[in-house]
């Protein structure tokens, strides 16, 4: 989760993930979704050989803060939890006099509003976006993607 969309995609196929499930409360405010434990996500995978080049730093902003708005590292705003989090969140209103993709957890305007996902597409998302399921998308019959 913490790796751009096209590594993670790589990761997904050889563990034959199918499915991706998120848990999301940007629309209404619940705290305990998965981007409030991302970091831990970020230190787990970075303390094994395989995710040695993960560092908890990358995704921290300039100024040393864990962000999501325009401040946020470049890591942080393009890495495949993120992208899956906010796929589509960019253009909705969740709250009264702020702009859309304004995040009621974090109390921000999301940095990256405008993005497509390339190797994964929406199966589900429950009225207030809590679960968000994501399907994998196959390799094409030539084995591309």
């Amino acid at each position: 989760m913490s790796s751009k969309e096209e590594d993670a995609y790589e990761i997904m196929r050889e563990l034959d993930v199918d499915y991706v499930l998120v848990i999301f409360g940007g629309v209404i405010g619940y705290s305990s979704d998965d981007i409030n434990k991302f970091l831990w996500m970020v230190r787990i995978g970075g303390s094994t050989p395989e995710g040695a080049h993960i560092k908890e730093m990358d995704y921290f902003s300039k100024s040393g803060e864990f962000r999501v708005d325009r401040e946020g590292s470049p890591t942080m705003l393009n890495c495949l939890m993120y992208k899956l989090s906010y796929y589509r969140f960019g253009g909705l209103y969740t709250q009264h006099g702020q702009v859309t993709g304004f995040d009621r957890v974090r109390h921000a305007e999301i940095g990256n509003k405008d993005f497509e996902l390339d190797f994964l597409e929406e199966a589900y998302t429950t009225e207030h976006w809590i679960v968000r399921i994501y399907k994998v998308k196959p390799l094409d019959n030539r084995g591309h993607k």
